[in-house]
């Protein structure tokens, strides 16, 4: 695990005031509109969509109670990568304190299917982008916990986390505490 995905995730850890076994981090992006409307009427509409989805999985093994989500603000970014001239993004991370779980691979992957089932909901279609190309939702698994997990779908923490400043200043932004949009 990179140093800075390490310092982040102890200061997940820290600021959620829970044990180091608890957090998880999932990143919300959009470029493209969708049935909602421009990228950030998307996020938007999505917020409360994803924290049932995340409360929902989280209390999945174990009582809800503890569990508390900390939402950054919106991040407008230029995009990195990809085709030249897509339009700007919008960025967000939210993270999930107090899960009862152990981390485990096929938990995580049950997870990011249902992240992925939320994207389709609102216009993307996977098997048609070009990657790091622009997007109606993208939702992405940084990490749980310490797990380390090289799945063909799925690779946590995420590998470029520590490269995407779009991802670490909405992340430390959440850290601080969560805001509402």
């Amino acid at each position: 695990m990179p140093a800075l995905v390490k310092m982040v995730w102890l200061a997940a850890v820290k600021d959620c005031g829970m044990n180091a076994t608890t957090s998880l981090a999932v990143a919300l992006g959009a470029n493209l509109p969708s049935a909602a409307g421009n990228p950030r009427h998307t996020l938007v509409a999505v917020r409360p969509l994803l924290q049932d989805l995340l409360q929902g999985w989280a209390a999945g093994s174990a009582e809800a109670e503890g569990l508390a989500l900390q939402w950054s603000p919106l991040f407008e970014t230029a995009p990195v990568g990809g085709p030249a001239h897509q339009p700007a993004y919008v960025n967000a991370v939210v993270v999930l304190c107090g899960i009862r779980r152990p981390p485990q691979p096929q938990v995580a992957v049950a997870l990011l299917d249902q992240l992925h089932q939320l994207e389709r909901r609102y216009g993307r279609d996977r098997n048609r982008e070009e990657r790091w190309g622009p997007r109606t939702l993208d939702l992405d698994l940084l990490f749980w916990e310490e797990l380390r997990l090289d799945h063909p779908r799925l690779t946590l923490p995420h590998p470029r986390l520590h490269l995407r400043t779009f991802v670490l200043e909405p992340l430390l932004a959440a850290l601080q505490g969560s805001v509402g949009w």
